[in-house]
C-alpha cells in the first residue's frame, strides 16, 4: 500500500460499516457519501437538516431514498453533533464524521461524560500522507490537537497512531521520535523525551511498534542522512510514523508537505472509542474518501 487511492482497495474488503455525520448539508460532504455508496465502501446516518440535505443531495444526483442512507433530522448545531455521536455511543455506527461543524462544537460533544466517546487519556491527531516521488505513506503526529505534550501525553500520541498504523497493516511500523538534533541535550527538552520513549519501547512499555530517538527530521526519512550522521538503527532513514514535539513543528510539517510536496493526506482523530473524521469544510470530496477509508480500515483497531 503505497498510495491514499489504494486504501479502497483494502475497505471494500472488509465488513461494510456504518458512518455517522454530523451535519451532512454540504456539497463536498454529500459527493464524498455518494463516491462511498457507489463504490460499496460503507453505509452512512446523516444527521442535519433533511431539507437542506434533500436540496444539496438532488442538485448531485445522490438518491437520499438508498438503503444505504439514513437521514435523521436536527436543525441546531449542538444537537446535531450529540446525534451523530449519540449512534456511534449506541454502536448503530462505528465511524463519526464532521461534516459542515465547527471543530469545537462536534468535540465537546465527543467530551461529553455522559455519551461521549473519549476512551484513553488524549485525543491525538494522526495524518497519513502521500508525498510525490516517496515509495512509501508516512505518518505524522500530532499536528492539530495537543499544543505541547509532555511525556506521558507523547506516549499516548504514540500509541494511537501505532493503532492506526496497525489498521493499514503496518504489524511493526517504525516511529521516530523527532527533535532538532539526533543527540541528547539537556537543555533540549524534546530529546531528552524521545530518548525516554526509545527505552521505554526497548523495555516493552510501549508495545507494537518500534522507536528511536531523538531524530532530527533528515535522519528519520533519509538513509543518506542517517549513514551520513553514522546513525545505526532500524528507523533512522525508514521511519514509518513521525512523532513531533510539539504542535508547532507538526503544523509546519504537514503544511510544508501539502504546500512544498504537494502531497495528498487522509487524517483522523485517534484515542477515541471510535474513529473521528475531522476534515476542513473546504477539503474536496477526494480528499474527505481518503481519511474516510483511513478510518474505515483502522476502525478494528479501536
Amino acid at each position: 500500500m503505497n498510495t491514499l487511492k489504494s486504501l479502497k482497495n483494502y475497505v471494500k474488503q472488509e465488513t461494510k460499516q456504518i458512518v455517522s455525520v454530523a451535519n451532512a448539508a454540504d456539497k463536498e460532504v454529500l459527493l464524498a457519501v455518494q463516491i462511498a455508496v457507489e463504490e460499496n465502501l460503507c453505509d452512512f446516518i446523516l444527521v442535519g437538516d433533511q431539507t437542506e440535505i434533500a436540496s444539496i443531495a438532488e442538485s448531485i444526483e445522490l438518491d437520499i431514498a438508498a438503503p444505504e442512507l439514513v437521514i435523521r433530522h436536527e436543525t441546531i448545531q449542538a444537537e446535531i453533533a450529540r446525534v451523530a455521536v449519540l449512534a456511534v455511543h449506541h454502536n448503530e455506527a462505528q465511524i463519526l464524521m464532521k461534516g459542515n461543524m465547527s471543530t469545537n462544537v462536534i468535540l465537546k460533544a465527543v467530551l461529553h461524560k455522559e455519551y461521549g466517546l473519549r476512551k484513553g487519556k488524549v485525543l491525538s491527531h494522526v495524518a497519513l500522507f502521500n508525498i510525490p516521488n516517496q515509495e512509501r505513506l508516512l505518518f505524522l503526529t500530532d499536528a492539530a490537537m495537543n499544543i505541547a505534550p509532555d511525556l506521558q501525553e507523547k506516549v499516548e500520541i504514540t500509541n494511537n497512531a501505532v493503532r492506526v498504523a496497525h489498521g493499514i497493516g503496518l504489524e511493526q511500523p517504525k516511529v521516530a521520535a523527532l527533535a532538532p538534533v539526533e543527540v541528547v541535550n539537556q537543555s533540549m527538552q524534546s530529546t531528552l523525551d524521545a530518548a525516554v520513549l526509545t527505552q521505554m519501547n526497548n523495555r516493552g512499555q510501549i508495545k507494537g511498534c518500534l522507536i528511536d530517538g531523538p531524530l532530527a527530521f533528515d535522519n528519520a526519512v533519509s538513509l543518506d542522512a542517517a549513514k551520513h550522521k553514522g546513525i545505526n538503527s532500524e528507523v533512522a532513514g525508514s521511519a514509518d510514523i513521525l512523532m513531533v514535539p510539539t504542535i508547532e513543528a507538526g503544523n509546519a510539517l504537514y503544511k510544508s508537505f501539502i504546500h512544498f510536496a504537494e502531497a495528498e493526506v487522509a487524517s483522523i482523530i485517534s484515542g477515541a472509542s471510535a474513529p473521528i473524521i475531522l476534515t476542513s469544510r473546504s477539503d474536496s470530496a477526494e480528499s474527505k474518501i481518503h481519511s474516510l477509508s483511513l478510518a474505515l480500515l483502522s476502525s478494528k483497531t479501536f
